[in-house]
């Protein structure tokens, strides 16, 4: 028997654009809602700047896959990512719980 054949396929990847600001929130929020209900790694290495529309939509998936019971991850956040997540008041853990920072 193969073992590949019990392996789990890899989640999905959505790659995050530079910049990460209102005019990015529509079509980020489509893309997601495509994918909803498969595992899924969002690759943010390449983002720039993080506004809060963008935010917004990153929690309401990271709710979204909770509750659907579904992996969602972060991959590779660029340090002006994770910057711009601390100062709207999140870190990468609370964002992918949904849950803001106290």
């Amino acid at each position: 028997m193969d073992p590949s054949e019990n392996a789990p396929a890899p989640p999905r990847t959505i790659e995050l654009p530079e910049a990460m600001d209102l005019p990015a929130a529509g079509s980020l929020a489509e893309s997601l809602l495509k994918l909803v209900g498969e595992d899924l790694a969002i690759d943010a290495s390449k983002v720039q700047r993080l506004g809060a529309s963008c935010l917004q939509v990153l929690l309401s998936a990271a709710r979204t896959w909770k509750a659907e019971k579904t992996s969602l991850t972060l991959a590779n956040g660029s340090e002006r990512f994770i910057d711009d997540l601390r100062l709207l008041g999140f870190t990468p853990e609370t964002l992918l719980s949904g849950a803001r920072t106290q």
